[in-house]
């Protein structure tokens, strides 16, 4: 079975935000094992630099080398729900474990944007780095649907 690790800066502090992200990782057990590792965020009060460099360290420090390094980023590729899932089926060709990355609030360090295998953006529009772990989630279950032939149940 697959094996992707989301790594996230922050932690999620809003209860729907928790009840909708345990749905869908309860959804996505038929099709991938998930582990999701949350990493503190550094406060953005006077150096939004200084916080995107150490969350960048953190980052780096969680991942693993040999494992494939997936970053979502507003300037990223942008793809469809139809072109991720591809990209999910060639995950599974491979059969190397996948890490996904979300930054934070002051985005990514530029070292962790250069170690990525793959940079995405799933909109032109702006999300708070809590709510695309859910959006990031529902994308995963979409396109393992899609990626089987399965209907999808909202």
């Amino acid at each position: 079975m697959l094996h992707f690790t989301i790594v996230a800066v922050g932690k999620i502090k809003e209860d729907y935000l928790c009840i909708g992200i345990a749905e869908y990782q309860k959804r996505l057990t038929p099709y991938v094992k998930l582990k999701i590792i949350e990493l503190p965020d550094f406060p953005l009060a006077k150096d939004s630099f200084g916080a995107k460099e150490k969350e960048g360290e953190r980052i780096l420090k969680a991942l693993k080398d040999s494992a494939s390094v997936c970053v979502l980023d507003p300037k990223g590729k942008r793809i469809t729900s139809e072109e991720f899932a591809e990209w999910l089926g060639e995950c599974e060709m491979s059969g190397k474990e996948v890490f996904l990355v979300i930054g934070g609030a002051a985005g990514l360090a530029q070292k962790v944007l250069a170690r990525a295998d793959a940079v995405f953006s799933f909109s032109d529009l702006t999300f708070p780095h809590q709510l695309f772990r859910l959006i990031l989630l529902e994308q995963l279950y979409r396109g393992f649907k899609i990626l089987r032939g399965e209907p999808y149940h909202k």
